[in-house]
């Protein structure tokens, strides 16, 4: 099979992957890979299960597009899932849509209207963060700060007002400048992913951040795509983070990789004005389809029967201390960070100073290129502070032995690019 022209933009052929199962990645070549990263951060009941394709197969023997804007028994079943055991409150409301991206993209929308629909219609500024990432839509990216995925693109993105990443008080200075009758929301990831390589703030922050918005009558955003659904060893991120926001954003795990799934989820109080007006949340074609629906549901069920979310607490406490005896004093890590089953490496040139790598060097990408090399697949992170960083993400049913292949791969990786480098 030619692979030469997959990609959209011209570059290296990609690696040719035949089939998964468990922890493992099979390549064309008879390889077989450990998927450390949990692909994206996405898978967490595993590769290749059985009765998650019989479902799939159950649902589109019923049913295949139905417009978003009719109930299913599926997506019926989905949000009784949801909102039962995954949500703040069993009150909440749920819509889903296909991704990590469109889900914020929704929930920036949803902000908006709902200031709208309250009279407010000159609160449309949303305050991101200065180490974010929120997704590949127009709207998700001008909200977020990934410098390497805003390149390029920067005079098609609407301008976004930002606070720290590590700082709380320096949000009222920035609602000072912007003024809060302007701004309908604050946004940001309980624990930063792709933009920070697992970056957990400080223990007040969340807490600090909710009163300030509180006060200002501001929308809290928790962007829980890659934290929610027991990534974090806790149900969802921002009850590992201790703070409730007022939407929450969240895909990745909702579907565990079976399938392309998120969603939005909100206080009743946040979309009922909108319901009394004529104002419309527009739906993506494929929001909520049927099938997605179903093994999500599945997914979940399993997630929550297996006890998965208390797996990542433990075996992400079992990841962090394998990676703390690996990595303490290592001359290329500056830091060890994450929370559950979400942790990542600070890499920098050097540990005394904290200089980093040239960014020339791509040094978080050849650190993942080396491991793959090696059979381990590890999630390259970084922009802005935080240029390079790796992320370890595995399925929840990850075992020791898997931990220690991991751990001990991507150290030989370091080694083998730092050495290349000096």
């Amino acid at each position: 099979m030619d692979v030469s022209r997959f990609p959209l933009v011209p570059g290296p052929s990609p690696m040719l992957v035949t089939h998964s199962e468990g922890m493992w990645f099979h390549t064309s070549d008879g390889r077989r890979i450990l998927d450390a990263g949990g692909g994206a951060i996405v898978t967490n009941i595993g590769h290749g299960r059985q009765e998650i394709a019989q479902v799939a197969a159950d649902a589109l023997s019923q049913l295949d597009y139905v417009v978003p804007i009719f109930a299913t028994e599926a997506r019926v079943a989905l949000v009784e899932e949801v909102s039962d055991h995954w949500l703040p409150d069993p009150s909440w409301r749920c819509v889903f849509v296909s991704g990590g991206s469109e889900s914020v993209d929704a929930a920036l929308r949803v902000a908006q209207l709902h200031h709208v629909a309250c009279g407010r219609p000159e609160r449309h500024k949303v305050i991101g963060r200065d180490v974010s990432y929120h997704g590949a839509t127009v709207g998700a990216l001008a909200a977020g700060s990934h410098d390497r995925r805003r390149k390029g693109l920067e005079h098609l993105l609407p301008s976004m007002p930002k606070t720290s990443y590590r700082d709380p008080d320096e949000l009222e200075k920035v609602i000072e400048i912007e003024g809060a009758e302007t701004i309908s929301a604050f946004i940001g990831e309980p624990v930063i992913g792709a933009a920070a390589g697992a970056y957990v703030p400080p223990d007040d922050y969340w807490t600090r951040i909710s009163e300030i918005c509180a006060q200002h009558n501001i929308l809290v955003i928790a962007d829980e795509v890659m934290t929610g659904f027991g990534r974090l060893g806790a149900t969802m991120g921002h009850e590992a983070l201790g703070f409730t926001p007022d939407i929450i954003a969240a895909g990745k795990g909702l579907g565990g990789g079976y399938v392309p799934i998120g969603g939005v989820y909100c206080r009743p109080d946040v979309v009922e004005p909108i319901g009394k007006t004529d104002l419309a949340l527009m739906f993506y074609t494929f929001a909520g389809q049927d099938l997605c629906c179903s093994v999500s549901k599945k997914v979940l069920e399993i997630v929550r029967t297996e006890n998965l979310v208390a797996q990542a607490a433990s075996m992400g406490e079992l990841l962090r201390g394998r990676l703390e005896e690996e990595f303490q004093d290592h001359p290329n890590v500056e830091s060890i960070r994450g929370r559950g089953l979400l942790q990542g490496l600070g890499l920098v040139a050097d540990r005394e100073t904290g200089d980093p790598f040239p960014r020339s060097a791509a040094f978080a990408e050849t650190v993942t290129n080396i491991a793959l090399e090696n059979e381990v697949w590890v999630y390259p992170s970084g922009s802005g502070v935080f240029d390079d960083a790796v992320m370890f993400g595995p399925p929840f049913i990850v075992e020791e032995s898997h931990i220690d292949q991991m751990v001990t791969v991507t150290r030989q990786a370091i080694d083998a690019a730092a050495a290349a480098l000096s």
